[in-house]
């Protein structure tokens, strides 16, 4: 379902502000694992109510903000159907038909939800009888100002009031829309807001309770009403089908880049600008942007993605969703090495590309998400085998050279897990080193976007399309980690992949 026709309308428009003048709330890596370890028709019903609230709210974020792109983005034919796509998902949420029950089996639903677990119960979801899921600490690719500015409110206040576009502590959304004779109980702009609390910290933006209040419940494993199995059925069956939607949204979101470039006589392939005294055209406007929204993309994905996972997939020892709580670092990377030498060989026709070299402990293992971790090892590593066959040629192997390895180092250190990887490619000119962070640049041409949006991202050229390097950044950053780069013009470059071992940092929502 691709939003053919579909037109925000003005209601609509009214629906989205509201719900974009409410903060994101961010999860850790390590609360989404406690709370999916044990689930129940009780805690899916939690994990449904939370993304019925949480999704709305970013998405009307980044509708209000794809209105309003700077230097004449948001005209672009292909940022317009973007925005469409996620008004479209927002309605679908909003409008998505509340769990109903006959009067005693809300009451007993709600007395089973509020009750607290059993001290058996609690000690098998590894919680103390009265416990919360723990607190995450502020994600480091976060500024001071970006905390204080979108995030700090929903920490700093934990009042037990409705503090939601639908009320915290409310299981069913038709109790904030009606009143007790089933009649509306406002018009749109009217609905619950936490009481009105605003504060000057976060210029006016309602506060939301503290994610490890909210996301987490006490939902004994009793008995649920055959209603909430086929309420967390269906609201799962829209959380795919909205997924599907955006499959294409970073292929399309490029494609309106490169046409907002032609607009402007930006040469394909130069970048989108590296902001402060380097910027052009308005270039490090639209970097920043595009990094705000591709990291929220990020985390959209994987709320919707993870609770997919905890409704349909079957229990696993070492899986709770999408997320691998034992995660075997050797594994993923060496899966990684042989994708990315296959890619190198089959776009330069070579018999055998340069070799890999990985060192790493064969029992390295933590919790985290294998296709970001692999996502970033396969694109770095990409980067690397062509460095390194352009600058020994395709025919190295042929005239008896041979290809220098590519080391690929993995340690553990007391907070992180740290991949370098660092080849003889011949490195980046410094005046060059800022722009490999720059979308749409590359130094490869005669690549262009996929037309076919409905086949997803990007396929997986060799390179081409600019986005490698500054997506996987991304990716590491999501949940704590960075990448850095280190090059030696003239002989090579080291790139340094940094992941958060304690799984404890919350989402850098933009």
């Amino acid at each position: 379902m691709m939003s053919a026709g579909f037109r925000i309308s003005p209601a609509l428009w009214e629906r989205i502000h509201y719900f974009a003048s409410f903060p994101q709330t961010g999860v850790s890596l390590q609360q989404m694992v406690l709370f999916g370890q044990h689930p129940s028709q009780g805690t899916l019903l939690k994990a449904s109510q939370f993304l019925s609230e949480e999704l709305p709210v970013r998405l009307a974020h980044r509708v209000k903000e794809l209105d309003a792109l700077p230097c004449n983005l948001s005209d672009m034919p292909s940022i317009r159907k973007v925005k469409d796509w996620y008004a479209h998902s927002f309605e679908e949420l909003i409008n998505f038909p509340p769990l109903t029950l006959s009067p005693s089996a809300r009451h007993s639903l709600n007395a089973l939800l509020s009750s607290s677990p059993s001290t058996s119960e609690a000690a098998a979801m590894g919680q103390s009888h009265d416990a919360f899921l723990p607190p995450s600490i502020p994600n480091p690719a976060l500024s001071h100002e970006q905390m204080d500015a979108d995030d700090m409110g929903a920490w700093a206040f934990g009042g037990s009031g409705a503090n939601g576009p639908y009320g915290e502590g409310v299981p069913y959304r038709a109790a904030d829309k009606e009143d007790e004779s089933g009649k509306d109980k406002g018009a749109t702009g009217s609905w619950k807001n936490g009481g009105g609390f605003t504060s000057v910290r976060n210029g006016g933006i309602r506060l939301r309770a503290p994610v490890e209040r909210r996301y987490y419940a006490h939902a004994p494993s009793h008995l649920y009403p055959p209603e909430v199995h086929d309420y967390n059925s269906r609201f799962t069956r829209v959380l795919e089908a909205i997924k599907r939607r955006h499959d294409p949204t970073v292929a399309t979101i490029a494609q309106g880049v490169l046409e907002w470039q032609r607009t402007r006589g930006i040469k394909p392939g130069s970048g989108v600008g590296i902001g402060g005294s380097g910027a052009t055209n308005g270039g490090g406007e639209v970097q920043a942007w595009l990094d705000r929204f591709y990291m929220s993309r990020i985390g959209i994905r994987f709320l919707i993605g993870q609770h997919v996972a905890l409704n349909s997939q079957q229990p696993h020892k070492d899986y709770v969703g999408i997320i691998c709580t034992q995660a075997n670092v050797h594994d993923i990377v060496q899966e990684a090495i042989e994708n990315a030498r296959f890619v190198c060989e089959e776009h330069y026709a070579l018999l055998r590309g340069p070799p890999v070299q990985l060192i790493c402990p064969h029992n390295l293992t933590f919790a985290y998400i294998p296709g970001h971790l692999s996502h970033i090892v396969f694109e770095l590593l990409k980067n690397s085998l062509r460095a390194v066959v352009e600058r020994f040629g395709a025919d190295a192997e042929d005239r008896g050279v041979g290809y220098p390895p590519i080391k690929v180092i993995v340690v553990e250190g007391s907070e992180d897990i740290t991949i370098k990887i660092s080849d003889e490619g011949g490195g980046i000119p410094r005046r060059a080193v800022p722009l490999v962070w720059t979308y749409m640049y590359t130094t490869m041409g005669g690549q262009s976007i996929d037309q076919d949006y409905h086949a997803g991202d990007f396929q997986a050229p060799m390179a081409g399309f600019g986005y490698g390097l500054p997506l996987s950044r991304l990716y590491a950053r999501y949940f704590g980690g960075d990448l850095r780069l280190i090059s030696m013009d003239g002989f090579g470059t080291d790139v340094y992949i940094h992941l958060n071992k304690l799984s404890s940092s919350c989402e850098p929502l933009p």
